[in-house]
């Protein structure tokens, strides 16, 4: 599961450099989460495929991946002194990615994935406040993670489960 927001269909081509900073207000039932933070291009529905098109690839609707970047949220607070999440509690997780310079062209749209695993691509997260490489099969357990969006600590939530 994932959090996603989109823009509207733009009416103007935007283009975006430098790194990108997500600012998330969050929550876990458990005492570890990574947050894994996309910025993707949504083609518009009636997108042409490339030609010649021996593979059939379908350009409409096609989300490209402009930038992702997965962060460990025991370390929100310091890269080098991790922190357990208090279960239930809304927390910041506050971090920059790398730099990106992309157009986003009018007729397309921006949208922001926020996700809890980004398994393969990186390893899997307890959801315990554990040393990961020594993680016992017992130190697995199921989560929810809320991202909070609105004013204040009580604004509308989103949950994303994580096993």
């Amino acid at each position: 599961m994932c959090w996603c927001i989109k823009t509207p269909v733009l009416a103007n081509d935007i283009t975006i450099a430098g790194p990108v900073s997500p600012v998330l207000r969050v929550s876990t039932s458990g005492t570890d989460s990574d947050f894994v933070v996309k910025l993707i291009d949504v083609y518009p529905s009636d997108y042409p495929n490339p030609e010649p098109n021996p593979t059939r690839v379908l350009m409409g609707g096609y989300q490209q991946l402009v930038r992702g970047e997965p962060f460990r949220g025991k370390y929100r607070k310091s890269l080098t002194k991790p922190e357990p999440f208090a279960p239930g509690k809304v927390d910041v997780v506050d971090f920059a990615m790398p730099d990106v310079c992309h157009t986003f062209r009018a007729g397309h749209r921006i949208m922001v994935q926020v996700q809890s695993s980004w398994f393969p691509l990186t390893d899997r997260n307890p959801q315990t406040f554990v040393d990961i490489p020594k993680a016992k099969a017992s130190d697995f357990q199921k989560a929810i993670e809320r991202v909070f969006r609105g004013g204040g600590e009580s604004g509308s939530g989103v949950k994303v489960w994580v096993q």
